[in-house]
């Protein structure tokens, strides 16, 4: 091998599958809203793309009059569950020159998995936006014309159709920030950029700034109407109509993994290809913990 070529090869980026696909994955696990509004207790299980999981139903507790002169009767809970199929498959593949390789400053794994992340994220959040039309119909509020004077009027209605239903939010510290301690850990919203400018202009919403002592999940802007708000710029929208979903995340179960990242030479120049398999799917596992409503602008 020439001096020059030696040269090259150690300035190259090192090309490990193992290495980019793990890095990726730490990328996605911390990007995008739909990552905050979702619950992905499953998703170690997953290998593949095909995979099935068995989501096991909390089953319901019958409470019965106590009579001390007669038997008590047993019940058998009701084991059902629930599936979620990993039947999403996404793939990306580029090259990479030798060249580029050798002249690059910076990594070039840390520069492409940014891009394939800012891809993924997309496809997910989109994925994941859509289970807007898992809402049943009795928690879907009236299309509303949305203005700063009725705004929180329908924010208040969005949460008051979780509370009827029982949706608690739970603390989860993979979700929210840790630094504040107290406060009440609230349901979400996800609204598009065009909502939040109407927001801004509502008296009754709190910036994220002010809250002081209360715990806001991580790409929070503030909340009303005790809603934590995320914006997306990825919400269903049709004609000027936002599909604006609220919730509490044990509503959606969601897993994902980048199962494969292969590299090898290209056979006809100087590149190596790199190719990576990502498998997700998401399962609507408590409709009834979702509320929505389609706003306009008026």
């Amino acid at each position: 091998m020439s001096e020059l070529a030696t040269t090259m090869n150690k300035q190259a980026a090192v090309f490990i599958p193992e290495f980019w696909s793990g890095l990726l994955n730490k990328k996605l696990e911390i990007s995008g809203v739909s990552m905050k509004i979702v619950n992905k207790r499953y998703e170690g299980e997953i290998k593949n793309a095909g995979d099935t999981v068995k989501i096991q139903e909390t089953p319901s507790i019958t409470i019965n009059s106590y009579d001390p002169s007669g038997a008590l009767s047993y019940e058998s809970p009701d084991g059902t569950s629930q599936n979620l199929y990993i039947d999403q498959q996404k793939y990306f593949a580029f090259k990479v020159d030798d060249i580029t390789k050798a002249q690059s400053n910076t990594s070039l794994a840390d520069k492409f998995m940014e891009e394939a992340k800012k891809g993924i994220d997309l496809v997910k959040d989109s994925f994941i936006l859509g289970k807007f039309a898992d809402i049943p119909s009795s928690n879907l509020l009236t299309p509303v014309t949305l203005t700063k004077e009725n705004a929180y009027l329908q924010f208040i209605n969005l949460a008051k159709v979780l509370k009827n239903n029982g949706a608690i939010q739970a603390k989860d510290n993979d979700i929210y920030k840790t630094k504040n301690k107290t406060g009440d850990v609230m349901p979400f919203v996800v609204i598009n950029p065009d909502i939040e400018a109407v927001l801004l202009q509502a008296p009754e919403f709190i910036h994220a700034t002010d809250k002081g002592d209360k715990i806001l999940r991580t790409g929070s802007i503030g909340s009303i109407a005790g809603l934590d708000i995320l914006v997306s710029t990825n919400l269903p929208t049709v004609s000027g109509a936002v599909n604006v979903m609220a919730g509490i995340n044990d509503a959606i179960t969601f897993a994902s993994q980048v199962v494969k990242i292969e590299t090898l030479r290209d056979k006809d120049a100087f590149k190596d290809l790199v190719r990576g398999l990502y498998v997700y799917g998401a399962k609507t596992v408590i409709p009834k913990a979702l509320s929505g409503c389609v706003m306009t602008l008026g």
